[in-house]
């Protein structure tokens, strides 16, 4: 057993999460370096009547906000609307997820853009660099601050077959207390549940218990005694993903009512076509 990034199975095996090399996230950190910069430039050149026009402090003014505009607010948004991707990830097979491999959301993308101001533009890179030889799963700051990484969409191994619910747990996980699980130990599971077919039995068997195990610390009531430790993993993934579907379809849902709400007119004021 390893940490909970990897598995490192009998036969010497490492159960990976598909996270980028340390090149492939510097090729695509210099082609969105390069935009950054063209567009800072172009935008720039645009603006020059127009800095030439007012008097100093609003000139500083303009050009702050279109450096920030460009190195952090577009940043956020496109990595927010296109779930992870950039120009430089996409070029290369890159997206950025969350440490539990779902998507990021705009708090993600605004934690690493703005470490990433520090981090990329103001040590020309070399402190992202440095940290990601050194850390984990390839990650600079921002990823730590932010709880992601960058995942290979090209060239990565084959998606893992769908989790289902152990008919015999389905009562058991409906009424279980599953606290959050670390996103490095749920991932773990998942990978290992994945490949679990492809092991040594005793292997196998080993890693099931062990992370079977590490999961009780999170789970009240335990499953029925008897109960296979890989059946029991499953069904504490697919209940954790339920629920969390659950969660965010009432969101979702509230939301659209919200929305409804504030654009139709008034009790009593007919609409018109």
């Amino acid at each position: 057993m390893t940490d909970e990034d990897t598995i490192l199975i009998g036969e010497g095996v490492v159960l990976d999460s598909g996270a980028a090399s340390v090149p492939l996230r510097m090729l695509s950190g210099l082609i969105d370096l390069t935009v950054s910069v063209l567009v800072l430039v172009a935008a720039y050149a645009m603006l020059e009547n127009v800095l030439a026009g007012v008097n100093d402090a609003w000139a500083r003014a303009l050009s702050i906000l279109v450096m920030v505009a460009v190195l952090v607010i577009a940043p956020i948004l496109v990595e927010t609307l296109t779930r992870g991707r950039s120009l430089g990830r996409w070029a290369v097979g890159l997206r950025i997820v969350r440490d539990d491999g779902g998507p990021v959301s705009v708090r993600h993308a605004a934690a690493r853009a703005l470490v990433g101001v520090f981090e990329v533009y103001m040590t020309l890179g070399m402190l992202a660099v440095t940290v990601s030889a050194l850390g984990s799963r390839g990650k600079r700051i921002g990823d730590y601050l932010a709880g992601t990484y960058a995942m290979r969409t090209r060239g990565a191994r084959r998606a893992l077959p769908p989790l289902t619910m152990p008919p015999a747990l389905a009562a058991w996980a409906l009424t279980a207390d599953i606290t959050r699980l670390p996103d490095g130990l749920a991932l773990t599971a998942r990978m290992f549940l994945g490949r679990a077919g492809t092991m040594h039995a005793p292997s196998r068997a080993r890693i099931g218990t062990q992370l079977s195990t590490r999961f009780a610390t999170h789970v009240a009531p335990l499953p029925p005694a008897g109960t296979h430790p890989e059946d029991f993993l499953a069904a504490v993934l697919v209940a954790r993903r339920d629920r969390e579907h659950a969660v965010e379809a009432a969101r979702m849902s509230r939301a659209a009512r919200d929305a409804a709400r504030l654009t139709a007119l008034p009790y009593g004021i007919p609409d018109v076509d």
